[in-house]
């Protein structure tokens, strides 16, 4: 029997709704496997704990968290607290104390969904984010001087280090490789940001030199932007710093067709730490609780939680049953266009996966 130790943070919002339909979907899973078993242990952080501990989760939640095999994410973020106040009180603290390096967001228009863009159809848009996950842009380091003055001063302060930067771009051309067309596009705004951003062009030339095979290329972020709505098929594999990774795979979720199907891992590929898996979509607390959150963005987190242990068989079939199911155009939530609620989007996937025996 193969045991995972898994850490559930539904946290906020529809990040509650959503994480019950993945882990309902996990014990599936686990089930039509017969040698795989699942052990959730669901910790109530996120806003609410925050209002009454006044920390978004415990001094020892990392040391906690730091025994589980996986993390199991929903969403944090609440009207009632700032957020950057929720962000690094859970979110960040967790990708950087453990080393969660990479950001993987795969951007793939399924069959029978349409996207907004005009003639693009599924193999338009297929493609895979590799975001920068611990430093660049959301490092944390800067400050404010003569606050509330006419003198007050912000700085917030990008960190790339070599380390960082190649170890990124090292994946990414790695990740190139497994893939058909071997086309990896780094993202910068290097004519702009001339000491950070020089220095990413510089390290990923330096880097593709050890990868051959691989048909490299770049674009600045404002052109990366226009090309991702005018022109998705350009793009396998791209790779970008923690900000611009962030902002443009908001962009890929749209294009295929709701932001309620992206899905998102950020992985220690050492597995010396846990990784953390989750939708890519926000809380959105105004429908908590309505049944109309889109659950497939999380299912499809748990789908890479399947793959980042080697569970690969089983992950291929929850692909399957997840393309099943949209293209039967039965049990569908409203942002598909259907009728369906949150649950029975997870019911029917656990129907489904259940079936294939």
């Amino acid at each position: 029997m193969r045991n995972y130790k898994i850490a559930s943070l539904p946290g906020d919002g529809i990040g509650i709704d959503v994480t019950a339909e993945a882990v309902k979907v996990l014990d599936a899973v686990a089930r039509l496997d017969g040698g795989i078993r699942f052990e959730f242990q669901e910790f109530p952080w996120g806003t609410q704990y925050y209002l009454k501990h006044g920390e978004m989760m415990p001094k020892d939640a990392l040391a906690i968290l730091a025994s589980f095999d996986s993390i199991l994410l929903g969403a944090v973020g609440d009207p009632s607290v700032a957020d950057h106040v929720t962000l690094w009180g859970m979110l960040l603290p967790i990708r950087q104390s453990f080393q969660e390096y990479v950001n993987l967001r795969p951007i793939k228009l399924l069959p029978g969904i349409e996207s907004p863009l005009k003639n693009k159809g599924v193999k338009d848009i297929d493609m895979v984010f590799v975001r920068e996950n611990t430093e660049g842009e959301y490092s944390g380091v800067g400050g404010r001087v003569n606050p509330g003055t006419s003198a007050e001063v912000a700085l917030q302060t990008g960190v790339f280090t070599r380390h960082g930067t190649e170890r990124i771009l090292r994946f990414a051309f790695e990740v190139a490789q497994k893939r058909p067309k071997k086309h990896l596009t780094s993202v910068t705004k290097s004519n702009a940001c001339n000491y950070s951003m020089v220095f990413w062009d510089e390290v990923f030339k330096e880097v593709g030199t050890d990868y051959a095979d691989i048909h490299a290329d770049q674009y600045l972020v404002d052109a990366m932007a226009a090309f991702l709505v005018t022109h998705p098929e350009r793009f396998d594999v791209i790779v970008a710093s923690n900000l611009f990774g962030d902002i443009l795979t908001d962009i890929g979720s749209a294009i295929m067709g709701s932001i309620g199907l992206g899905a998102s891992a950020n992985i220690d590929p050492s597995f010396k730490y846990p990784s953390m898996f989750e939708p890519i979509h926000g809380s959105a607390p105004d429908i908590q609780g309505m049944g109309i959150a889109n659950p497939l963005g999380a299912i499809g987190a748990v789908k890479m939680l399947l793959e980042h242990h080697g569970e690969n068989e089983m992950a291929e079939l929850l692909q399957q049953v997840i393309e099943q199911q949209i293209t039967a155009q039965k049990v569908l939530t409203p942002d598909l266009g259907g009728t369906a609620k949150t649950w029975e989007v997870g019911d029917d996937i656990v129907t489904r996966i259940l079936a294939s025996r």
